[in-house]
């Protein structure tokens, strides 16, 4: 069966992988939204975060033992706690600054991060197992989709309108934001917004790291894994609109579907569609498509 004159299992297989691609997008850039909307940071660490997120749950399998199940959780609690560091001993520093001197920052640790992994275990991949319990496929009639990744896009959702939900709709959302436009106010409540600040930032380092456990089984681990997708997810974070919560998930699902999309009708602008949808989008609506302008 064809479908525009393309196989229907090669342009199911290609969403397939858009939408996995997307699942990782809209994580990540859920996590810079969160850190830019209630910080002001421009985090150019998250590919970095992220790449540590794969090799803590690598190095615990294979050094300590720890399954896929604990990394989930485990992982994101040690970068997080990593990302906690940073924000107290660095970028506390920074707030009342131009947001240039956090991504100098940002952008400077990344690349210390990065160079000693990739001197430590060199630039090859290595490999980490798929759960037990995630081998085999599914067989939906039109095309076998892999269990894991099934699994993958599933969580990814799961904690996309988790985190959403949390900051749009909840109590402690409305502290969050309220405390990024009038810090001196929401203290005086006698809420610790210093403290408030320091976790959010883990959360959305915890939110990258959470990203690399999931991508170590389908992507081997290696030291520059983050380097190269964090400059496609900050391209998401720009077409959605710096800090919108709502703009990266949906954007980032929607840009992964495109770019399969692409794959299939127009192979050679695969790489570039979404830096061209940046472009078009930034003259249309310079805040991006849920942002709004300040």
């Amino acid at each position: 069966m064809e479908i525009f004159g393309i196989p229907s299992q090669a342009l199911f297989g290609q969403l397939l992988i858009g939408l996995i691609n997307g699942s990782f997008y809209a994580l990540l850039s859920l996590g810079l939204a969160v850190i830019f909307g209630l910080l002001n940071i421009i985090n150019f660490t998250h590919g970095a975060q992220y790449m540590l997120g794969a090799f803590v749950a690598y190095l615990g399998l294979n050094k300590l033992g720890v399954n896929y199940w604990a990394a989930l959780v485990i992982t994101p609690l040690v970068v997080g706690a990593s990302g906690v560091l940073i924000e107290r001993t660095m970028l506390k520093q920074l707030y009342k600054l131009d947001h240039l001197y956090g991504l100098l920052l940002t952008f400077g640790l990344a690349l210390i991060i990065q160079g000693l992994f990739r001197n430590e275990f060199g630039s090859s991949g290595m490999p980490y197992p798929v759960p037990e319990v995630f081998q085999g496929v599914f067989n939906t009639g039109f095309m076998f989709l892999p269990k894991y990744r099934a699994w993958v896009i599933l969580a990814s959702l799961l904690v996309c309108i988790s985190t959403w939900y949390v900051i749009e709709r909840t109590k402690l959302g409305g502290y969050l934001r309220a405390a990024t436009e009038n810090p001196s106010l929401v203290q005086a409540f006698g809420i610790n917004v210093p403290r408030m600040i320091t976790l959010t930032y883990g959360f959305g380092v915890g939110l990258a790291a959470l990203a690399g456990v999931m991508a170590a089984p389908i992507y081997q681990v290696n030291p520059t894994m983050g380097a190269d997708l964090i400059i496609v997810v900050f391209a998401v974070v720009v077409i959605g609109g710096m800090g919108s919560i709502l703009g990266a998930i949906i954007t980032g699902f929607g840009l992964g579907l495109i770019e399969g999309l692409t794959k299939v009708f127009y192979p050679e602008a695969s790489n570039v569609v979404i830096f061209v949808i940046m472009t078009i989008v930034l003259l249309i609506k310079p805040a991006g498509l849920f942002g709004t302008q300040k």
